[in-house]
């Protein structure tokens, strides 16, 4: 297949990278300002035989994805953060029963209606803390059209790899804006499909494990399998046994938590600069802006970067490396403070950490940016 170079809208990114990671199956509802890659999908999944269904509600939605899912399809739904917030206890559930899909939720302002049509990032701790219980939580974050393909195709890679749901945690800016893209299809990583049983002898859904992740049939293929949003055996039936609970429990949240470190990413710039500003998402393409321009004026200020690429699961220790050096934390979020807080539990003991806030729908602009590092600069 020959490179693409094009200028592509965040949501056709979005799209295209779902369609190349293998889609077979998207359920979703319409939502300002996700609708757009439901309309890009409808057109491009029935000329490859998948399947897409627009469903009643978000809550139907997220229902069907963990039965299609667990019938072996690749899922996938978009929403917004209304939508997002319908989809938890479905999402709660598909953690439980192993269920790998993609959730792309494109954050708006709110709370409740909000501002549907302008910017936030008001989503991430519901990314994480959304759905009730202990739960394994992975959320990847793009900053730019670009990512928007491949990190679409990574989102499906880590849900077939641990047998969890993943979220595209992206905004209304990065979604609606378009943008040069280059994509040399020999250079998409390999996909990652589930593993699943060879033999029916004596087999149990949630009895075989390669890594912590159950090796689980798809249900019509011929296999004896029982799934429930309940606690249980390894023959997938209930149980309100503790030992039983209490273990299955803490392989849910294990197979991802101990994988960590190579799920965080993370871009950093001028590690060892004594004022650090920790970004992700869109808020990071006016930091970038800010440390050009710096750079472009001789340096004056004394400023690095770590973009998260990853918001969850956080690996502490890498964090922690990439901001030893600084004298300052600055968390700039289109938020009143989400991950800055999880910074301060990582590294607000030693270092001293302060949050840039901006609601309202408009994103921090450089100037914006720049007023506040001189404040911090001025008053170390």
């Amino acid at each position: 297949m020959k490179k693409i170079k094009d200028i592509w809208q965040g949501a056709e990114a979005c799209a295209y990278g779902a369609m190349k990671a293998g889609l077979d199956f998207f359920a979703g509802y319409p939502i300002t300002p996700s609708t757009e890659i439901a309309e890009y999908l409808s057109a491009m999944m029935p000329k490859k035989g998948k399947t897409f269904i627009q469903m009643e509600d978000e809550i139907a939605s997220i229902v069907a994805l963990a039965g299609a899912s667990m019938a072996g399809a690749k899922a996938m739904t978009s929403t917004s953060g209304p939508g997002y917030s319908l989809m938890q206890e479905g999402i709660g559930y598909a953690c439980m029963v192993e269920a790998p899909l993609v959730v792309c939720n494109v954050m708006r302002g709110g709370p409740s209606t909000g501002l549907p049509t302008k910017v936030s990032q008001g989503d991430v701790m519901q990314s994480r803390w959304g759905t009730h219980g202990d739960h394994p939580a992975i959320a990847i974050s793009p900053s730019s059209v670009q990512e928007m393909y491949s990190m679409t195709i990574e989102a499906f890679n880590l849900a077939e790899q641990y047998r969890t749901p993943v979220t595209l945690l992206t905004d209304e800016t990065i979604t609606h804006m378009r943008e040069k893209i280059e994509i040399d299809p020999d250079k998409d990583p390999p996909l990652v499909r589930r593993l699943c049983p060879t033999c029916r002898e004596n087999y149990l859904p949630y009895g075989t494990f390669v890594d912590d992740v159950p090796v689980i049939a798809n249900l019509g293929d011929g296999y004896g399998t029982s799934v429930t949003g309940l606690s249980h055996h390894d023959d997938g039936f209930q149980t309100a046994d503790y030992s039983i609970s209490r273990a299955l429990i803490e392989r849910l949240s294990r197979k991802v938590e101990k994988h960590s470190k190579e799920i965080f990413d993370i871009e950093v710039w001028n590690e060892k600069a004594s004022i650090m500003l920790v970004c992700y998402g869109i808020t990071s393409r006016s930091v970038k802006a800010l440390l050009a321009r710096n750079k472009e004026c001789g340096g004056g200020l004394d400023i690095g970067m770590v973009r998260l690429k990853t918001l969850f699961p956080i690996h502490e220790e890498t964090l922690w490396n990439s901001l030893a050096h600084a004298k300052h934390i600055m968390v700039p979020e289109l938020n009143l403070g989400q991950i800055v807080h999880e910074v301060k539990r990582i590294v607000g003991h030693q270092i001293p950490v302060s949050l840039i806030s901006k609601t309202g729908g408009e994103l921090i602009n450089p100037d914006e940016l720049c007023e506040e590092v001189v404040k911090i600069n001025h008053a170390r």
